[in-house]
């Protein structure tokens, strides 16, 4: 393994700073581990994949089911399977919106703790609904509830994430980085492999290596109120993970907003002021792109925002015209599902910093307890259809 993914020596003041730089060496140990285990995942997916009326529904509860808005559309356009996004914490309102009793379902769960009550009961209510329901458990914690159950179901296909992934940060990072990594392997070993994705843990590490010790704001330390996070087809589930990073680690007093470029327009840029930090994650696809540029490029006409800042793997006239982050270089061009990680790191280390600026323990930024680490106070109604 390359010295560039070696964590660093240094003591790390937070659980949450440690979670994040150990990012890309979890990777390529999770993928290590799916390629020690693919003829077991291949005997149960075959017989699943084999039938084209299968329906894939990746969830789970919070950060876990941006994972889902992340990758689904990569994956459906690339396997031509039907992949589709939707959070336990629907589910498990309104299972008959989502659970079809005749369309035959695999449920693949992601979780952190595998305790999320909508996440357990979401297995149970599938299993209930649907003739033919199968599940992969993809978590990160060995002694959680959907781990065990799916140990003991033949219909269940656990995966469990290296041990130092179950986060003990308040926030999720290498968390839902390493369960994404490890689905897209699972799906699409052919694009994401121990082999191809070095490319990507490589220019992952360098983005950690340039933000030092994590103590500067990456985009700049100015008394931003608000923050808005613009992503394009799947780089809007990074956007909207970006946003969530910003509103759990500041306990709020950063508000956070993510959105389409082009959906931007319609009403939600109206809250864009003079204390507004908008941050465009500007896409690799030669065609998205260009939306994308179109909306950076009218935020900075406009000159609402006290700033706007494109991130970027590839220059343009229209991005070196103001702020802007270009990624570390690569000997390739990576697709907007790898390039999604080394957004995440970009949000990861802003919302971090963010924190500490706002005087808030990044660990533990809920003082009252309003929010917890594994989420309390639901009551699951049992299913009566």
């Amino acid at each position: 393994m390359s010295e560039t993914f070696a964590a660093t020596d240094r003591s790390h003041t937070t659980w949450t700073e440690k979670e994040i730089r150990q990012q890309p060496v979890s990777w390529i140990r999770s993928l290590q581990q799916i390629d020690r285990t693919r003829d077991h995942i291949t005997d149960f997916l075959a017989p699943l994949l084999a039938n084209d009326k299968l329906r894939i529904i990746l969830t789970g509860a919070g950060t876990s089911a941006f994972i889902g808005d992340i990758i689904a559309p990569w994956l459906s356009r690339h396997t031509g399977k039907q992949f589709v996004a939707v959070p336990t914490t629907d589910l498990v309102t309104n299972p008959l919106d989502y659970l079809s009793p005749e369309q035959p379902t695999l449920l693949v769960s992601f979780a952190r703790s595998g305790n999320s009550p909508e996440s357990v009961a979401a297995v149970e209510l599938a299993n209930q609904i649907v003739k033919s329901c199968y599940h992969m458990t993809i978590t990160c914690n060995e002694g959680g509830s959907l781990y065990r159950s799916a140990l003991e179901d033949n219909r269940s296909l656990p995966l469990l994430m290296p041990a130092e992934t179950h986060d003990r940060g308040f926030a999720m990072t290498s968390s839902i980085t390493t369960m994404m990594a490890s689905c897209l392997a699972v799906f699409a070993p052919d694009v994401i492999n121990t082999q191809s994705f070095q490319d990507v843990a490589h220019r992952c590490a360098q983005i950690i290596h340039s933000q030092g010790d994590f103590s500067e704001i990456p985009f700049g330390d100015l008394p931003y109120e608000r923050v808005v996070y613009l992503g394009s087809g799947g780089l809007q589930g990074v956007a909207r993970e970006a946003s969530l990073k910003v509103l759990e680690l500041t306990a709020g007093k950063l508000a956070a907003f993510y959105d389409t470029p082009t959906g931007f327009r319609h009403g939600p840029k109206s809250l864009v002021n003079n204390k507004t930090l908008a941050i465009v994650l500007v896409s690799s696809d030669p065609y998205t792109r260009l939306y994308d540029l179109d909306l950076l490029a009218e935020l900075r006409r406009d000159s609402l925002a006290m700033q706007t800042i494109a991130i970027s793997a590839a220059t343009s006239p229209e991005i070196t015209s103001g702020p802007h982050i270009l990624m570390p270089t690569a000997d390739r061009t990576f697709l907007d599902v790898e390039q999604a990680f080394c957004f995440l790191m970009y949000a990861q280390v802003f919302a971090l910093a963010s924190s500490v600026k706002a005087g808030i323990t990044p660990d533990t930024p809920s003082a009252n307890g309003t929010v917890n680490r594994v989420v309390k106070g639901v009551v699951i109604h049992p299913w009566k259809g």
